[in-house]
């Protein structure tokens, strides 16, 4: 019923979100506000206050979602785990995983991962604001845009593939 295929995907999951949870608190240790962490140089291109609220509330919404995702997978695991046991002690239906759950399960916890994606995602956006100025902002360099542009495309392509996968071990396994 179960294979180790899903305990490997199960294990990905768990080790990508791990890796991003790490980059979500090197991100909340960071102080928005430190005079001498910010790169920009004309007034007109300093964010407004709302951005680096915005970037912690993104960092904190980042890292709920990878730790959604990290403990369906861990408990997912822990089930197929039990299932395979040959401990005569545990209830019947401990020893029992519905297929059908488990396959949400996994959905349920590559959407908590995309979710954190995202969000990470849009704390570096506001990153960049903060350490290079305003997107919108026409006196500057434009390194805020050369920064923030590859980020905006490679990100969400890299989630479509990821989807597209996760969908299709959904529907065919």
């Amino acid at each position: 019923m179960t294979t180790s295929i899903h305990i490997t995907a199960l294990d990905g999951i768990v080790n990508v979100n791990s890796l991003f949870t790490l980059a979500v608190f090197l991100g909340l240790t960071w102080n928005p506000r430190d005079p001498n962490n910010s790169l920009i140089s004309e007034a007109a291109c300093n964010p407004d206050p709302h951005v680096a609220e915005d970037m912690i509330a993104f960092h904190v919404y980042s890292f709920g979602s990878f730790l959604f995702s990290s403990l369906i997978a861990l408990s997912l695991k822990q089930a197929i785990r039990l299932s395979k046991s040959n401990y005569s002690g545990l209830p019947h239906f401990l020893g029992l995983v519905n297929k059908g759950l488990l396959r949400v399960g996994m959905l349920v916890s590559g959407l908590g991962s995309v979710s954190g994606c995202v969000f990470l995602m849009l704390a570096l956006i506001d990153v960049v604001q903060i350490k290079l100025g305003t997107l919108s902002c026409d006196t500057g360099s434009g390194h805020s845009l050369a920064a923030v542009v590859p980020l905006v495309i490679l990100v969400p392509a890299a989630l479509l593939i990821y989807i597209s996968l996760v969908l299709y071990a959904f529907f065919t396994s």
